[in-house]
């Protein structure tokens, strides 16, 4: 704590009286105006340059995407790069128009019957004020609408069972962290939605998350898209860690499926999730930009895309990443 030094000089005295401490931000505002910093010229010509100049299919009617970034618990710096991204994105290639939006009231049913897709920016622990909320939000699946959820999108919805069910996964932790380079495996190499991979598994630079047995979907659920290439060492081994020792009782100590972006449909709508985006360098990697895009045209029902479950869809190849040279 600061201390403010007082001299008395007549009394030839000194002492110190504690300066009152800086007030602790309180409100979502407050928190995010204390993380987030503006995104600059440089990075939004990054971004830019990441973003294909073409949706990959034509819209069939004008769309447009709520964005919601707003946060209970951690923020992420990179939302409002992943915001700039996402707007950005469906200006240059026409696809889309965006609204962002950081407050609950957004959540009606006259509201949200704007949009084609409801787009989750790294939210985190997200708790809807009341019912009608809640109830405007499944309305909206349930007219054949769209759920696109990026990297914290899988952390939210821990009062709420139906929605985080909807996402696919809870969080549970991410020994994966962000300044790791990680190797991933198309599960399903020849899918519209990883035509953004050309076929090939990849390494990439981000914070992955797993999942809550009790709480992931599955492949009884999903389509699963992308994980973690558990065949690569630098990606098993992270589970040796004497730290993560606690969850060989929650998932067992053979190997395991990581999964990291997956497709279904639900109750009627459709549903994109990729944990891709942690690191604000992510907004500027054209693979995983161009899988946002394919994700989103297909939460619109532009892109077609086959969201048979993966336990249900027959034996498919996976692609593995490169070995590192």
């Amino acid at each position: 704590m600061k201390k403010i030094v007082i001299l008395l000089a007549l009394a030839g005295v000194a002492f110190t009286v504690d300066a009152a401490p800086k007030k602790k931000p309180q409100t979502w505002k407050e928190r995010a105006a204390a993380r987030f910093k503006p995104v600059t010229t440089e990075q939004k010509n990054a971004i830019r340059a990441a973003i294909p100049d073409q949706p990959t299919v034509a819209p069939k009617k004008a769309r447009r995407a709520l964005v919601f970034f707003r946060c209970e618990t951690f923020i992420h710096t990179s939302i409002p790069w992943g915001n700039y991204c996402l707007q950005e994105m469906g200006r240059k290639t026409g696809a889309f128009e965006v609204d962002l939006a950081d407050e609950y009231s957004v959540f009606s049913k006259k509201n949200l019957a704007q949009y084609d897709a409801v787009i989750f920016n790294n939210t985190t622990s997200l708790a809807f004020e009341n019912d009608a909320q809640r109830d405007a939000l499944m309305h909206f699946v349930k007219q054949g609408k769209g759920i696109v959820g990026i990297h914290a999108a899988g952390d939210n919805f821990y009062k709420w069972k139906l929605a985080a069910s909807m996402i696919g996964g809870q969080f549970n932790g991410h020994p994966w962290t962000a300044g790791g380079n990680w190797g991933f495996k198309l599960n399903d190499p020849t899918h519209p939605l990883n035509k953004a991979f050309a076929a090939k598994g990849f390494w990439h630079t981000d914070e992955i998350y797993q999942y809550k047995p009790e709480t992931y979907a599955g492949e009884e659920n999903l389509r699963i898209l992308v994980s973690l290439d558990m065949s690569k060492k630098e990606v098993s081994s992270v589970l040796e860690n004497k730290r993560f020792e606690k969850y060989k009782q929650q998932y067992g100590k053979g190997p395991r499926e990581v999964p990291v972006s997956w497709l279904r449909e639900f109750q009627g709508g459709r549903v994109f999730f990729t944990n891709l985006g942690h690191r604000e360098d992510t907004y500027t990697k054209s693979n995983v930009v161009r899988h946002y895009l394919d994700g989103i045209q297909y939460a619109f029902g532009d892109l077609k895309a086959d969201a048979t479950p993966t336990a249900k869809a027959g034996k498919m190849k996976p692609a593995l990443a490169p070995e590192k040279k």
